[in-house]
């Protein structure tokens, strides 16, 4: 068996199981760690086919928005930030876990690439002019050629779950003042302006 099927079945079991405690975990950060694992791990599986450009998006983009899911988690869930902080020491060992299976996988991926330098080779084994086209290159001629109305309209369909979210998350709390545009308009020199006549000597 060579290096790079070690690595494959490594990649491929850890994305199963930090696929399974995702949904499995009760606590919502456990669940959130777990879930940047498996992307981490997607992304070696996207490196191990030669697939470079899918492995970054995956790890910045989705790892990102892993962040935002969290905070919409926290604000729907009106978790409370103070226990949180006190149970710190409580997740440390899980993200301690987290970061030295992604430290090997790292190490492995990199110690793969020194000891078998075709592995990042397979792209141009399959595609006849994939060695004259990189990845990147080949992914933006066909998103913004051939799919470029239904690239168009994922990106619209994302916007509006994004706008939904945020309105479903918003919800009025008492004590917090909010700007009311129609109050603003229709206010008159009487009402927005109070003149006091004071006295000298005398504060307001």
């Amino acid at each position: 068996m060579t290096v790079t099927a070690l690595v494959f079945y490594l990649f491929a079991a850890i994305t199963v199981a930090s696929g399974f405690m995702v949904i499995s975990a009760r606590n919502p950060v456990h669940s959130v760690l777990f879930l940047i694992l498996a992307f981490f791990n997607a992304a070696g599986l996207f490196l191990l086919l030669g697939a470079e450009f899918l492995a970054m998006i995956l790890v910045i983009v989705y790892v990102g928005a892993v962040a935002v899911l969290f905070l919409f988690v926290v604000m729907m869930l009106d978790v409370n930030f103070v226990e949180l902080r006190q149970g710190f020491l409580q997740y440390l060992p899980v993200g301690a876990l987290i970061g030295l299976i992604l430290l090997v996988e790292l190490l492995l991926v990199f110690g793969s690439w020194s000891v078998l330098p075709e592995a990042g080779n397979l792209a141009a084994a399959r595609a006849p002019d994939a060695a004259t086209l990189s990845n990147t290159d080949a992914l933006g001629r066909i998103l913004y050629t051939q799919y470029l109305l239904p690239f168009q309209a994922a990106g619209a369909i994302l916007l509006v779950a994004m706008i939904g979210a945020i309105v479903l998350t918003l919800r009025s709390r008492p004590g917090v003042k909010r700007q009311k545009i129609s109050d603003q308009v229709t206010r008159t020199m009487e009402t927005a302006v109070e003149v006091k006549k004071v006295q000298p000597g005398q504060g307001i």
